[in-house]
């Protein structure tokens, strides 16, 4: 089982899968758990660089919130996982670090942006990994890697400490291959902070979790999806109704619009928060001095940031621009409003919704690298509508094609992660998980 592996062995599965940016040099601690967190929360023993070279040297010195309470628990950070630039991508192939390659077949993705987080945590199976979730970064490598991955109400968990991608949509969140580690560390990392607004709105989270009685599955979220991960989904479907879940399909319409809104809205917000790398205060700071602020700026940018995080900086600039924003800006955020409505009126009547979690299991990179920018950005399209309208969300593996892992996520309404927990726990004891044969 990978539950063999330990600190020791850490350094040589990142020289096979990629798996960290920065690793500890540590063989033994004494240490109640250990944990690893995404790249792009700050800790002040770590390089924080989110993936890109623009933060190439950056030591914080201080923590992020949620590794802060993780270390108060009495954990231990190993190491900070690789992902995608900034959080940009589905696959993880745009880190400057190296791409972190899925256990269950090297030649395939780990999932992004969490990829580094959700192979650790395929790998080694009591291991914790804090991931962040802006358009479902957390569940689609938890599904490509066969993992449980929870992403909290838009919130719960504070952001303090975050490089940001979209302010409106980071989620913090776990990752892990045993379900019992989501109910004991989210806890851990969720509550108010007075250093993040966002996160003191929120209620106490249940400590007893209610069982799901009866899910909802959107009519439209099952339109192209591979046959494969179609009949994993349709068995796990017949394991519910064997759990006394009642199943029942609906319609939800604005599902069509999340990933034009998505992408909107997380452009826009990414290229405000990246518009301070700009050489002087921020970033890297080689540039020819001599230059006029406009041309040292591009060309400290042109050089350090990669392609992606380029295309989604010139996306959301040119949709925030005046005389740009009503038309595309604004309506996206009449269409985030219309599927919250939607997800609202679900909940009226059922505990959850259920859909795949990824239209696909892993793709080769081979593969990857013949998707265009729009082939790849639609592969989010079952995870970007909870991260849009701030509700958490559950992946858990259901079934395995081409030898490859399946997800079915789970949704519910805002501030019930307590039903999703139960559901991640009654899940594992019904279904028979399968981990990725690993040798040194």
């Amino acid at each position: 089982m990978s539950s063999r592996f330990s600190l020791k062995d850490l350094e040589k599965l990142n020289s096979r899968y990629s798996i960290f940016t920065s690793l500890t040099s540590e063989k033994e601690v004494d240490a109640e758990f250990v944990f690893s967190a995404k790249d792009n929360l700050a800790s002040k023993d770590f390089e924080t660089r989110a993936g890109s070279k623009i933060l190439e040297g950056y030591a914080p010195g201080f923590d992020a919130t949620p590794i802060k309470k993780m270390r108060k628990a009495g954990g231990f950070l190993a190491g900070k996982t690789n992902m995608d630039e900034f959080g940009f991508g589905t696959f993880s192939t745009n880190s400057a670090y190296g791409i972190p390659k899925n256990p269950f077949d090297l030649n395939r993705s780990c999932g992004g942006s969490s990829g580094g987080a959700a192979c650790i945590a395929a790998i080694i199976e009591d291991h914790v990994a804090l991931g962040v979730s802006t358009g479902g970064s957390i569940v689609c490598p938890a599904s490509f890697c066969g993992v449980f991955g929870i992403s909290p109400t838009y919130g719960r968990v504070s952001r303090y400490g975050l490089v940001d991608y979209g302010n409106s949509l980071d989620k913090v969140g776990i990752l892990s291959a045993k379900a019992a580690n989501l109910t004991k560390y989210l806890p851990i990392i969720a509550g108010k902070d007075p250093k993040d607004p966002t996160s003191c709105v929120q209620p106490e989270m249940r400590k007893n979790l209610r069982k799901i009685k009866s899910v909802a599955i959107p009519k439209e979220a099952i339109e192209g999806i591979s046959k494969g991960v179609m009949e994993s989904f349709r068995s796990a479907l017949d394991v519910l109704k064997s759990m006394s879940i009642d199943v029942e399909y609906v319609n939800m319409p604005s599902l069509k619009y999340a990933i034009p809104a998505y992408y909107v809205i997380a452009t826009s917000e990414a290229s405000t928060n990246l518009a301070r790398y700009c050489g002087m205060r921020y970033g890297q700071q080689d540039g020819d001095l001599a230059l006029k602020f406009d041309d040292y700026f591009s060309s400290i940018r042109s050089k350090y940031f990669g392609d992606e995080a380029k295309r989604r900086i010139l996306l959301g600039t040119f949709t925030r621009m005046v005389g740009y924003a009503d038309r595309y800006y604004n309506k996206a955020l009449q269409v985030r409003e219309i599927i919250i409505v939607e997800y609202k009126n679900i909940f009226k009547t059922h505990d959850a919704i259920v859909t795949p979690t990824m239209p696909f299991v892993s793709p080769r990179f081979d593969e990857i690298s013949k998707m265009s920018a729009l082939q790849s950005y639609k592969a989010d399209f079952l995870t970007v509508p909870p991260n849009i309208s701030g509700t958490p969300h559950l992946s858990v593996p259901c079934g395995y094609s081409d030898g490859m892992p399946v997800g079915m996520q789970f949704i519910a309404d805002h501030w019930n992660e307590d039903l999703l927990l139960s559901a991640a726990t009654e899940w594992e004891k019904a279904f028979d998980i399968r981990h990725p044969e690993v040798k040194l």
